[in-house]
């Protein structure tokens, strides 16, 4: 199937039921050991929070990181917003770019 990470043994959509099953299996091909046994990735919804952190941390305006995300902006930032690390001093360096143009 055109881009599925995952499918079934017949070629399909893995079903809900068995999604987990499935990716704790493949934690098990792709990660060592020691990395099986933590938190990384745990979950796939694990790795769409981290994705979206990593855009907001980089940068990226949390209109568009909600738009990629599917959420609202408000819904990004009530859950997001406390993921956002060394953001005051960006903001401060911006502003005082700005007032120094």
């Amino acid at each position: 199937m055109d881009g599925w990470l995952f499918q079934s043994e017949r070629g399909g959509v893995v079903a809900s039921t068995a999604y987990t099953e499935v990716w704790q299996e493949a934690r098990k091909l792709a990660l060592t050991p020691a990395q099986v046994t933590s938190p990384l990735a745990r979950r796939p919804y694990d790795l769409r929070h981290t994705a979206v952190s990593l855009w907001l941390n980089a940068g990226v305006s949390a209109p568009d990181v909600a738009e990629r995300a599917g959420h609202s902006v408000d819904v990004l930032l009530q859950v997001y917003a406390k993921c956002l690390d060394d953001q005051q001093e960006i903001a401060n360096r911006r502003i005082d770019d700005a007032l120094a143009a």
